[in-house]
């Protein structure tokens, strides 16, 4: 095993690390440009490409913003709104593990930025099917969370065609440099059944563990052509902005009064306090299956952001 000389992830890494000739990994190497790049240029090439996206009608969307009751929810409704200009439609998939500081915070989210919330909520019978199978075939008590809310808001552009979707920040980007900031990587399928579902699409699953086509309807990625025919994309923000997730969530905490709570395993108490498991449970699997938890992606962050 590996380990990078300047933070704390090894070599076996679920996204794939890869480390240079000094020993230091890609998510190290990828990190340095925060400091480099020009963020007012990256600012003006983000508004050029959601500019065409743009309704002058204020009762008209013009972009899906996947939200919840913790994470970057309430940063990039913010900036989305009061930077870009743009009136989005929120969208949220109920992981049934919710908090009630949680549901407060998404409460919160939609009446102070006045937008539309649509939710999505699976009959919780259908996610204890799933939960019993993604646990015993892949040790993940979260797998129906995540792609719930990775294909929710590419099914609401879908059917209300509204082909801009705007995420907080690309994950294997920030963690593992796996790209550039400046290759400005979208949204696909390929990242999300490969990363995100560890391998698994919600097809994958139909005739296992009692599970029906009809149990994970809600799972399902709208097909190419579907995606084609609106012209669907999925752009990051943290392609365009220096992401800091500390501080961005501490001016949050400061301008809209978002909660906080402190989490199990972790010291960070801003990111994941509208969950019960993600920090409890999940993270004690997560730690069995990679040798790490989420300590060290806070660490690590912290390190990075020279804190």
């Amino acid at each position: 095993m590996t380990y990078c000389k300047r933070c704390f992830y090894n070599s076996y890494h679920p996204l794939k690390i890869t480390f240079d000739n000094e020993g230091i990994c890609s998510g190290c190497r990828i990190h340095e440009e925060k400091d480099v790049i020009d963020w007012k240029e990256r600012l003006q090439r983000l508004k050029e490409i959601v500019a065409p996206y743009k309704n002058s009608s204020r009762t008209i969307n013009d972009c899906i913003i996947p939200v919840s009751g913790a994470r970057d929810s309430y940063f990039v409704v913010d900036f989305v709104k009061n930077t870009l200009g743009m009136n989005p439609m929120l969208v949220t998939y109920n992981k049934h593990y919710n908090t009630l500081l949680g549901i407060r915070n998404l409460s919160y989210l939609k009446t102070t930025f006045s937008a539309p919330l649509l939710t999505l909520t699976t009959n919780p019978e259908i996610v204890k099917k799933i939960t019993r199978y993604t646990l015993d075939k892949f040790c993940s008590i979260y797998w129906h969370c995540i792609a719930g809310q990775t294909v929710f808001p590419v099914q609401i552009a879908y059917r209300f065609k509204i082909p801009l979707i705007i995420w907080g920040f690309h994950q294997g980007l920030d963690q593992v440099g796996m790209f550039s900031h400046l290759d400005e990587v979208e949204m696909t399928r390929k990242y999300r059944k490969e990363h995100d579902l560890m391998g698994f699409e919600a097809e994958d699953l139909i005739g296992h563990g009692d599970l029906e086509h009809k149990d994970l309807e809600n799972y399902l990625y709208p097909q190419n052509k579907e995606i084609e025919a609106v012209g669907i994309r999925g752009i990051y923000l943290n392609n365009y902005v220096r992401w800091d997730i500390k501080s961005q969530h501490e001016k949050m905490i400061s301008l809209y009064q978002y909660e906080t709570e402190k989490q199990q395993r972790t010291f960070d108490s801003y990111s994941d306090v509208d969950c019960y498991h993600y920090s409890g449970l999940h993270d004690y699997i997560k730690y069995v299956k990679c040798g790490y938890s989420k300590i060290t992606d806070h660490v690590n962050r912290e390190l990075r952001l020279k804190r």
